[in-house]
Parts: C-alpha cells; sequence; structure tokens
C-alpha cells in the first residue's frame, strides 16, 4: 500500500484548487472559512498593490462581487488571466459572508438532505476537557448544525462516552395537543454506531403513548426516572429484550423541555457499563446538562423545519393563486388544479371537491357561516338531510373525474362532506371505523377504494358564507392527518374558496353581458327613431332662422310643436354650413335629431325642450355674438351635438340624489354623475344603426370630435364650472381675447356651455319667470323623494315648505353662479351684452319680488343685437331695425300662456285651423304679441283677429270670427299678409 506524504497532499491540492474550495466548504467551519478569506484577501491585496504601485488602491472588480454576499458557480469560475489569491478571495469572501443556516436552507429547498458526518470525540479526547470546554464543544455543535438527528446523535454519543453507558434512545413528542404521544427517533445509539444506524423512520419508528412504558411515565410526569433494576420495575416492557436478545440491567430516562416548559422529547441511557450498572447522582447532573442544551437544539431545528415547510407551503399556495387567477374561465380545470395541488401540498390517496346547489345558496334559511358567529339559538339551524351538492369532482390515481349526481348522492364520503357543512367546521377523522356510523367497517366505495382517514375543510366565499368543501382522504403514509395538515388545509381552502368563488363570478358576468348585449340590443331599437319617422321629417320643408327668430337672444319656444323644434335644430345645423361641408347623409342627421328627441324623459325642466334651447344659445353665441372665428368647423359641429345631448335620459334629480340614494349611476361613475351618463349615452346613440352623424369624419377628427363632445358634456357639471371659473376670470382680466393656445379654447368652450345651460336666466322676464317655476317644480320633486322616501330634510331650494323664498334664491343662484361667466363674457365680446343685460334685468325684478314690491310680468328687457354671422363666421346686418318699445292697451295683450313640459302639458285640438303651406299640409301656429313683446323682435298682435293659441304640442283652439280687416304682420324683414281661414291663405317667406 502506497503511503501518502504531505507533500503528495500539497502538490495534489496545487493542482487542483477546486478540490481544497469545495472540502472547505463542505467540512470546515465558519471560523475556518473566515481565517482563510482574510489570509487570501491580505495576499491579493498586497498582490495587487505590488503590481499596480500605489499603495491603497481598491480592487473594484474583486469588491463589487463580494457585494453579493452569495456563492455561485460563476464565482468558482477561474478565469486564465486572473491572479491566483484574488481567484482565492473572491471564492472564500463569499463563504465568509454566509451562514450555515442558510446553506442547509437552500439544501433542504433543493431536497439534498445528505448530513455532514459526526466527528467523534474518543473517551480520552473528552477527559482530558474541562467542563467549560465540554460545553463550548457542544454549543459549537448546537450553533453549526439544524440537522435535529445528526445533533442528538453527537449528542448521546457523547453522553454515552461521558457516563460510561452502553447505548441511549431518543424519542420525539408527535400528535395533536390532546392526543400526544412519542415516537423512536434514534434508537440503541452507541459509541461506534452511525447515524444511519441508528435512526428510525416512520416505517420502523416505535410508537410510545403518553404514560406507558418508563418513557411514557417521564413525557407525562415530566419528571427522570432512574431504575437500577428494570425487571423489577412494572413499568418495563421486557418483550423488547425477548426480541432483541439484549440485557437491559439499569435504565436513566429524562424528559426534553423547550424554553416554555413543555416536553418534548424524551432521552434515555441504558446499562452503565463500570461497576454495578447503576447510573449515579453525577450521572444523572451530567445528562441534564445536557439534555438542557438538547432541548435548545430541537427545538431551533424544528422551528427551522418548520420555516422551510412553511416557505414550501407559501411557494405552493402562490402557485396556486397564480394558477387561479390564470385559469378563471372554466370551472373544472379550476378545480383540476386545486385538487393537484391539494394531493401534492399533503400527500394524500385522494381529494375530492363539493360544490353547494346555487339556489341552495341564495336561500337566506340555508346560509352555512361558521359555527358559533352570529347565532343565539339553541335549536339546530340545518339538516344533513338539506345540504344538497350541484357539483362534485374527484382525484385519485393521477385521474380526475366530474361526479354524477347518482354517484355523490349515495357515495359515503359525500355523506361526511355534508356532516362537514352542518358542523361549518374543520373535520378531522383519524381513523373511519371508529367515527360515528362507520364504527366497526371501512367505507367502500364503488371502485373497491377504502377510506381509513379524513380531512374536510369548508370552502368560504369573501362573505364567508360556504360555497362547497375540500376532503383529503388516506395519507400516503398511513398516518392519520395531524395539526399542521389542518393548518395547511385552512389556508389552501381560503385560496380555493376564491379561485372557485372568482370563476362562479366570471361565469355569471358572461351570462349577464350576454343578457345586456341583447337588452341593449332590444333598448336600441326601441330607443332609436325608426326609419319611417326621419323620412316624413326628410320630406317636410325646414323653415328658414328667421322664421324661428334662431339668431335672438329672446328666442322663445313655447309656441312651436315637437316637430317645429327638430326643424330647427336641422336649420341651425343647415345654417352653420355642417350638413355640407362633412357630408352628413341628410337621413342621418333627420334620424339623429329624432333619436335625440326620444331619447329625453318627459321630466318637468330637463327634458327635449331645455336640450334644444341650450342649442339656440349655442348657435346666438356663435353666429350672433361673434364667437364663430374662435372655432374650426369640427368643434362648431361637436359643441352643437353636445349641447343637444348634454342631459340625455336626465331623472328630475341631481347627483348628489344619485349618490345619497346609492344608485347604479352613482356606482357607475365616481364624480360628474350624471354628465358621465349622459355622455354614454350619446355615444349609444351615436353608435347605433342610421344615426352616426360623424360618420364621414376622418379618423383623427372622428377621435377629436368625441373628445370635444365629451370635453363639453361633463362641462356642464356646475362642480368642474366653479372649479374653472376662477382661471377664466383670470385670462378676461389679463386682456385674453383670442384663445388660440388648446387649454385656454377648452376654457373657453366649457364657460361657454355653462352659459348656454343656464341661459333661461337672461330671457325676458316673463319667459324668465315662467321657466323659474319649472325649475323650482322639478327640485320640489326630488325634495319631495328626499323626505318621504328617505326620511331626509332637503336643502331650501328643494323644500316645498320654502317655495315662498323662491324671488331670493333666484337671486343668489344670479349672484354665486350666472353673474360671474355672464359678466366675463360681455367684457370681452359687446356683442354678447344682450345676455349679461338680461341676466341684469332678471335680478333687479327677483331683488323686486324679494322684497315683496310688484313686477309686471310684460317688463321691458333690453333689445337684442341685430348683428349676426354666416355659417363661416361672416358677419351680415339684419334688415330689420329695431322698433321703440310701445306698452299695448290690457284689452289686445294676448292670454298668458303657462310654459309647462311635456309630462303636464294639457294637449287642446281644432281640426279646422290646417293651413297650407308650399303645397304641404301642416299645423299653423301663432300667437300674437303686443307691442312691447314686437320691440323684443316678436311680430306685432294681430288684435282682434287672433286665433287662440295652443299649447307646446300645437293644437290651435278655435278661433273667434275675423274681422274684414287683414292687418299685416311683419316676421324678422318679411311681411305676411293674413286673408281669412277658410281661404286657405300661403304665407310669404
Amino acid at each position: 500500500m502506497t503511503t501518502i506524504t504531505e507533500d503528495d497532499v500539497d502538490q495534489y491540492l496545487r493542482e487542483h484548487p477546486q478540490f481544497l474550495a469545495t472540502w472547505l466548504l463542505e467540512n470546515a467551519d465558519d471560523d475556518t472559512l473566515r481565517v482563510v478569506a482574510r489570509k487570501f484577501k491580505q495576499d491579493a491585496l498586497s498582490q495587487f498593490t505590488h503590481q499596480n504601485g500605489q499603495a491603497g488602491k481598491s480592487m473594484p472588480a474583486v469588491e463589487e462581487k463580494e457585494s453579493t454576499g452569495s456563492l455561485s458557480e460563476d464565482s468558482m469560475t477561474i478565469e486564465p488571466n486572473e491572479d491566483r489569491n484574488l481567484q482565492t478571495y473572491r471564492t472564500f469572501s463569499k463563504v465568509g459572508r454566509n451562514s450555515i443556516t442558510s446553506m442547509i436552507f437552500r439544501k433542504y429547498l433543493d431536497g439534498d438532505r445528505t448530513r455532514r458526518s459526526s466527528v467523534k470525540k474518543d473517551l480520552d479526547d473528552l477527559k482530558r476537557m474541562s467542563e467549560e470546554e465540554l460545553f463550548m464543544e457542544l454549543i459549537r455543535d448546537i450553533a453549526s448544525e439544524l440537522d435535529v438527528n445528526v445533533l442528538c446523535h453527537k449528542i448521546l454519543q457523547n453522553v454515552s462516552i461521558l457516563t460510561n453507558s452502553d447505548r441511549g434512545s431518543l424519542f420525539l413528542v408527535r400528535g395533536s395537543r390532546d392526543n400526544k404521544y412519542l415516537v423512536s427517533k434514534l434508537f440503541d445509539v452507541t459509541e461506534s454506531s452511525t447515524l444511519e444506524q441508528s435512526i428510525h423512520t416512520e416505517a420502523n419508528e416505535i410508537i410510545v403513548p403518553f404514560g406507558v412504558g418508563i418513557a411514557g411515565n417521564v413525557a407525562l410526569s415530566r419528571e427522570p426516572i432512574n431504575i437500577k433494576d428494570v425487571y423489577a420495575d412494572p413499568r418495563f416492557n421486557q418483550e423488547v429484550d425477548k426480541k432483541t436478545g439484549y440485557r437491559t440491567h439499569s435504565i436513566l430516562s429524562m424528559p426534553i423541555v423547550n424554553f416554555e416548559g413543555e416536553v418534548i422529547g424524551v432521552a434515555q441511557i441504558i446499562n452503565k457499563i463500570s461497576g454495578n450498572h447503576e447510573f449515579s447522582k453525577q450521572d444523572e447532573d451530567l445528562f441534564r446538562k445536557y439534555l438542557t442544551f438538547c432541548g435548545i437544539g430541537i427545538t431551533n431545528a424544528q422551528l427551522f423545519e418548520m420555516s422551510v415547510n412553511e416557505f414550501k407551503r407559501n411557494q405552493l399556495l402562490l402557485h396556486l393563486a397564480r394558477g387561479m387567477f390564470e385559469e378563471q374561465s372554466n370551472l373544472e380545470k379550476l378545480v383540476q388544479k386545486i385538487m393537484l395541488d391539494a394531493q401534492d401540498l399533503l400527500k394524500c390517496e385522494r381529494c375530492s371537491v363539493y360544490l353547494l346547489d346555487d339556489s341552495f345558496q341564495r336561500d337566506p334559511s340555508n346560509q352555512f357561516r361558521q359555527a358559533g358567529k352570529g347565532d343565539n339559538t339553541s335549536e339546530p339551524l340545518r339538516k344533513v338531510e338539506d345540504v344538497h351538492f350541484s357539483q362534485a369532482f374527484e382525484l385519485y390515481a393521477g385521474k380526475m373525474k366530474v361526479l354524477t349526481p347518482a354517484e355523490f348522492q349515495n357515495s359515503k364520503a359525500a355523506f361526511i362532506a355534508k356532516i362537514t357543512l352542518v358542523a361549518a367546521e374543520t373535520l378531522n377523522i383519524e381513523d373511519l371505523t371508529r367515527y360515528g356510523g362507520f364504527v366497526g367497517h371501512h367505507v367502500p366505495e364503488d371502485n373497491g377504494f377504502s377510506a381509513k382517514s379524513v380531512l374536510c375543510m369548508p370552502i368560504h366565499n369573501s362573505d364567508r358564507t360556504i360555497i362547497g368543501v375540500t376532503q383529503l382522504i388516506n395519507k400516503v403514509n398511513g398516518q392519520p392527518f395531524d395539526e399542521n395538515d389542518e393548518h395547511i388545509i385552512e389556508a389552501f381552502s381560503i385560496f380555493t374558496g376564491l379561485g372557485i368563488h372568482n370563476c362562479q363570478m366570471y361565469e355569471n358576468a358572461c351570462q349577464l353581458m350576454a343578457k345586456q348585449s341583447v337588452a341593449l340590443e332590444v333598448l336600441s331599437y326601441h330607443a332609436t327613431a325608426s326609419k319611417e319617422e326621419a323620412e316624413r321629417i326628410m320630406v317636410e320643408r325646414i323653415p328658414a332662422s328667421e322664421d324661428y327668430k334662431l339668431y335672438r337672444y329672446d328666442f322663445d319656444d313655447k309656441l312651436m310643436s315637437d316637430d317645429d323644434t327638430i326643424k330647427a335644430t336641422i336649420r341651425m345645423f343647415l345654417d352653420a354650413n355642417l350638413i355640407s361641408q362633412f357630408k352628413v347623409p341628410y337621413e342621418t342627421m333627420c334620424r339623429w335629431v329624432c333619436t335625440v328627441k326620444k331619447n329625453y324623459r318627459p321630466v318637468t325642466y330637463h327634458n327635449w325642450r331645455h336640450a334644444f334651447n341650450v342649442c339656440q344659445t349655442m348657435f346666438t353665441m356663435l353666429y350672433t355674438g361673434d364667437l364663430r372665428p374662435k372655432f374650426d368647423a369640427v368643434e362648431v359641429f361637436a359643441l352643437m351635438a353636445a349641447c343637444l345631448c348634454h342631459d340625455l335620459d336626465h331623472r328630475g334629480t341631481n347627483n348628489a340624489f344619485q349618490v345619497k340614494v346609492a344608485s347604479p349611476l352613482a356606482m357607475l361613475y365616481s364624480t360628474s354623475v350624471l354628465e358621465h351618463h349622459h355622455f354614454d349615452h350619446c355615444i349609444m346613440i351615436i353608435n347605433s344603426e342610421g344615426n352616426n352623424i360623424f360618420q364621414s369624419f376622418p379618423p383623427e377628427e372622428y377621435r377629436r370630435a368625441i373628445k370635444i363632445l365629451e370635453h363639453a358634456i361633463l362641462s356642464t357639471d356646475l362642480a368642474l364650472y366653479f372649479k374653472k371659473r376662477g382661471d377664466f376670470k383670470s385670462l378676461v382680466e389679463n386682456g385674453e381675447r383670442e384663445f388660440l393656445e388648446e387649454n385656454k379654447k377648452d376654457l373657453l368652450k366649457a364657460m361657454m356651455m355653462t352659459a348656454c345651460d343656464v341661459a333661461a336666466i337672461t330671457k325676458p322676464w316673463k319667459i324668465q319667470k315662467e321657466i323659474a317655476q319649472l325649475v323650482t317644480a322639478e327640485f320640489f320633486e326630488q325634495g319631495d323623494i328626499e323626505k318621504t322616501q328617505l326620511g331626509e330634510k332637503p336643502i331650501p331650494m328643494m323644500d316645498r315648505e320654502k317655495k315662498d323664498e323662491l324671488p331670493k334664491m333666484q337671486v343668489d343662484f344670479i349672484d354665486f353662479i350666472c353673474a360671474p361667466v355672464y359678466e366675463a363674457f360681455a367684457k370681452m365680446f359687446p356683442s354678447l351684452r344682450p345676455l349679461h343685460e338680461g341676466l341684469l334685468a332678471n335680478r333687479r325684478n327677483w331683488s323686486q319680488l324679494a322684497n315683496n314690491e310688484y313686477v309686471d310680468d310684460m317688463a321691458i328687457s333690453p333689445a337684442p343685437s341685430s348683428t349676426k354671422l354666416t355659417g363661416d363666421g361672416t358677419k351680415i346686418k339684419s334688415k330689420t331695425g329695431t322698433k321703440k318699445a310701445q306698452r299695448s292697451p290690457k284689452s289686445q295683450r294676448s292670454p298668458m300662456l303657462i310654459r309647462k313640459s311635456p309630462l303636464v302639458t294639457r294637449r287642446l285640438s281644432d281640426p279646422n285651423e290646417v293651413f297650407k303651406r308650399n303645397g304641404q299640409v301642416a299645423t299653423h301656429k301663432i300667437k300674437m304679441a303686443s307691442t312691447q313683446r314686437e320691440c323684443q323682435g316678436f311680430p306685432p298682435s294681430r288684435g282682434k283677429a287672433q286665433s287662440k293659441v295652443s299649447s307646446r304640442e300645437g293644437q290651435p283652439l278655435a278661433e273667434k270670427s275675423p274681422k274684414k280687416t287683414k292687418p299685416e304682420v311683419s316676421l324678422l324683414n318679411k311681411t305676411v299678409k293674413h286673408t281669412k281661414p277658410s281661404q286657405n291663405p300661403k304665407t310669404q317667406r
């Protein structure tokens, strides 16, 4: 045999540096590794300084790698041109930073359970050590070894040597808090035995219940037992000696406790070799001291093992969570993934998931919740017979099966799952043959499978309502499910419940979306104006703007029928040159206007008539107020469309009310609730068939038009107006007149939308007073709902009991909301001053009413401007001059008509008043006006020849017999000669 010398070893290590590094990593302790790393660092630094000639220069490459603090294969790679000292230092500097704990942790996670060989001390070495040195050696072992088997094996060997005993054994506590027992971990450890020879696995471990045998009594009493003659003690089981052939004389058995004083194991040494086989008091003291440290080591090792298991469990749960959120469209696939993960997590033979019937979940009397929470009744709330599963899934031998109703209704396993639901808590059956109605026999299933141990856990959704059960049967190792398994399945069931609930919600959402699509299609069909209605408007003549006085600030629509409002709307778009410029099909334009009108609800004020008036005001501001040159055609088109659509589907209540009652609209939109709904409704109309007025727009202009449309509609929210008007006022005061920048132009458009929305406050006094009554009536209706249905006191503006305070509230409304915007516009553009002047006149009237002063309903408002623009923004002068205001005698005043919404309008009809217009039959409506109204731009009175005027729908009343005189009426620059109705006169434009 060849003798290996130190020189041979030295030469080999120089030729194979990787071997040295690997050996040190696996066998050297931390102190040795740090010493080696420090030595190589000094050598590497000296070598580096010598080569570079600069003392103190750092080694960036080395220190940069050192900062990682981990040792990898890349860091072990030797580069050809790298100094050897740098290579070695780079390797061992990592090692010095790593603890053996993290190394063992990574090994455990990788499945590497190879143990370090235990370095044994012989009797002479141990006897030469002082007591302090012995315990320092023991402390080093505890600090460097977290494998409880290796540590305890070394402790038992050292104790056996020090006490001169023949062998020793170690038992660890297992089981639940109410059913604890001991299992043999190390058995018959001798001075020469290896760990592999002494360790017991689950296959051959010995189970000792508490209170049985010597070790069981020590665990139960927590007191040591020193028996000099075991055969004389009835607690000793002599059968063990008979089976092994070993003769036991004496036993010293002691408990191992943790820092809380709880027994975690029992250690015993057997047969003292010297003397009469009896263990002395000194042996007891030495054994007790060693076991104190042994308890610390076992606790640390168990905590370490728990952390490893917890880390693995968390990884599996994260994997499960990722899988559940990746698979939400198919419940069967999701459940299969859940059961595969559960089976892998708890190592069981079979896994099942039972889901409750949907109808059973919806029944309030059958809602399963956690037991003992919110339940004060002593009677049972539910029975097993009441539980019905809708679906059941089973995973066995790697195959998933969806059980039929007949299979899981007659299944014993399903019956156990129902018991779990009734108890509403975890059910852990260690031995099914000893449980309830299954005593004395196994539970065979159709496939021949027999259940022995069962673990069931309810599955909860986010509302803590039970939606199903997870069931695990028979652990692979044959042991029952323990408390740790219960904790794992509890966390697992939380993710399972979320996954199943999300999947069910996804399926329900898909069904609801399908229903919504069908409902939307139906509603869109019925909410869209018919093609026939559009064709009817198409064939009728669209009167000129002068006929409707669309360019005037004092415009009044109450004499117009609904068809007239549609025609007037089309006339505004025609005069603005938008239909021809953007090549909008005339049928599409007519149908869109009819559809928009149809989608306004018949509420008291925020109805189609209000939208029509807002659009007319915008038209007037653009073309009479000289604002048209500020905008391009796309902006004009979008602004006018926004005015018509800005209150679509208004419900007669404000945003605050929607939020207060938590309406579906408030849940859908967080801010500007109604305004967002109006815009979305507008887009729905545009997207419906035959209503896309922007269909000929290029893509870029289409997106821009929609963006302007949204901005304009949302700007009608007064909350946004309050935020923006300060900036607008600052611009005006600083002399801004051009508004060329995009943000400034957006601000101008927003202020114009507000000015148009509240423009009724600028109308002649009689119109303003009637509209104020409509607005107040709608507010009072909301206040009545708040009182009767919500039980709340409404704000004064909506309180019917405060109706006498209307004048004062109108003054406040003008001062705090309306005046700033109209004052700013009047300051910027003189052509918009009539709006501000009308506002000031109405404020005086409301102020007089608030002071209990009389105000004549025929109070004169400022004369409107006679300047207007063409479609492209060119100024033209109206031929009509402004007449001097006169008051007609009371006998010539037309009766006052109360402006009403479609909801409260009283329809009057007279089929005799039908006139011919250019060969087409149309209902003709004219209301005679006084001289004072004429000065405001209205036609002069017809005197006694006046026919009684209809309501808004345009049905005229029966008129009196006219006189023979035929007065002429000036109608915006044109003269109409009236004849007797029987002669069917034609109106000349």
